[in-house]
């Protein structure tokens, strides 16, 4: 089927394919996807994990043993992302080749379909209910944000907004689509991809957030007023800079110009100037620190438009840098995890100066 949104001027397709193994696959694409399926894999799947609540930090966390078992690091020949070769194992998506692909993550913490929690005195348990979701940017092994070009990273916001609409629909209160790359940060995978979670109910972090747009913060004023010391540049509508308040070594935010809910309601030319930004960010990062950049990225949207709150709120993506310097790992360490309080060791203002300079 066609999507109702066009980045850069042509459509974008979507197929829908069920698994041998019951799970959804969805290609993406210029073009209509057709090829015949090749052989599959009908592993037995997990269907998600359990929620307590940690009753001193007010958090729900997820508990999901299946996951300790997932796949980790594997050869090039045993790339699960990778597409499917006649000769060659199954992999996640059966097919010769394809554009850009999501499917249900076979290791899911949350599923729609979680059903059983532990029963333990004086602790809150629940189903982890939700969906989990990988991103494969193409079929290529290797790469990034900005090797795939503009036109994939379009078809690749064109796939995000749809798994948005349908995620909502099926009652997440918070979608979060994002990437971690690099060892670092604990990729086991190292094909380009990314992926997307749905929560049943609003994470703390996304709660405060939402709170914080509610009560009287102007993201539109923060841009405005720091342009000219913390900014990196706008494009179609879109401006990255660097935070006054950032957390981590040159953490830097893409976010509309207006306020915007979510990349649902940026037009076409902001989706374009988004999609710019994530390959130039990808890129500066890598010039900075002189190779591939550990770095965590993340959609900051509102949550699900049928509750409240999302009138006020202003989408950011943002980008998490885990590394200070060349070859100088940003560790959170003691200190972050145990108080929440950031020690950041590059000032944002130097930060900012550092990327605008990789122009």
């Amino acid at each position: 089927m066609k999507l109702s949104t066009e980045i850069g001027g042509a459509p974008v397709y979507r197929r829908d394919f069920t698994k041998a193994d019951g799970r959804m696959l969805r290609l993406y694409g210029r073009k209509p996807h057709t090829e015949a399926p090749l052989h599959q894999s009908a592993d037995e799947i997990a269907q998600g994990g359990e929620l307590r609540f940690h009753p001193l930090r007010g958090e729900w966390n997820v508990y999901a043993a299946h996951r300790q078992n997932r796949t980790f690091k594997p050869s090039a020949a045993d790339d699960p992302l990778a597409p499917t070769k006649p000769d060659g194992p199954p992999t996640e998506i059966p097919f010769l080749d394809f554009e850009c692909a999501v499917f249900d993550n076979k290791f899911a913490a949350f599923h729609g379909n979680a059903s059983d929690a532990a029963q333990l005195d004086g602790i809150e348990a629940e189903p982890a209910k939700g969906a989990c979701e990988v991103v494969v940017y193409g079929p290529e092994a290797s790469g990034s944000l900005h090797t795939i070009g503009s036109d994939r990273r379009q078809v690749l916001l064109s796939a995000i907004n749809d798994r948005y609409a349908a995620l909502f629909d099926t009652g997440c209160a918070y979608v979060l689509p994002f990437e971690n790359r690099g060892d670092a940060v604990g990729v086991t995978l190292h094909h380009p991809h990314g992926q997307i979670y749905g929560f049943d109910r609003i994470p703390v972090v996304a709660s405060r957030e939402a709170e914080a747009f509610a009560g009287g913060y102007s993201l539109e004023r923060e841009i405005a007023d720091c342009a000219s010391d913390y900014g990196l540049g706008v494009e179609g509508g879109i401006a990255a800079f660097v935070p006054r308040y950032a957390r981590f070594p040159y953490e830097v935010w893409l976010a509309p110009l207006q306020r915007r809910a979510g990349p649902w309601e940026c037009t076409a030319q902001e989706l374009e100037g988004l999609a710019y930004w994530m390959g130039e960010i990808t890129r500066r990062y890598d010039a900075l620190f002189e190779g591939p950049a550990a770095t965590m990225m993340g959609f900051h949207a509102s949550p699900n438009p049928a509750l409240s709150g999302s009138e006020s709120h202003h989408f950011t993506v943002q980008f998490y840098p885990l590394l200070r310097g060349p070859g100088r790992v940003k560790y959170l360490a003691g200190v972050e995890q145990h108080s929440g309080v950031f020690t950041i060791d590059v000032m944002p203002e130097r930060a900012a100066k550092a990327l605008r300079e990789l122009r």
